[in-house]
């Protein structure tokens, strides 16, 4: 029997339950230490990030108009 799709595969294993419990944990430590991570940044940070677009660094090889 070919198996369908990728839940058929893991629903015939022995520890299926094992696997899907490794990925949620791996799952929430990784979106945990993205929360820790962003909020650890200190403001000024964010605020440099959010004028970069409107900063004027005086590169003119994007100028196209002669």
């Amino acid at each position: 029997m070919i198996p369908q799709n990728f839940k058929d595969i893991l629903s015939n294993t022995e520890n299926a339950g094992l696997y899907q419990t490794l990925a949620l944990i791996f799952f929430m430590l990784f979106f945990i230490a993205l929360v820790i991570y962003v909020f650890s940044r200190p403001k000024k940070y964010y605020k440099e990030e959010e004028e970069a677009p409107l900063g004027d660094d005086g590169d003119d090889d994007f100028n196209l108009k002669n």
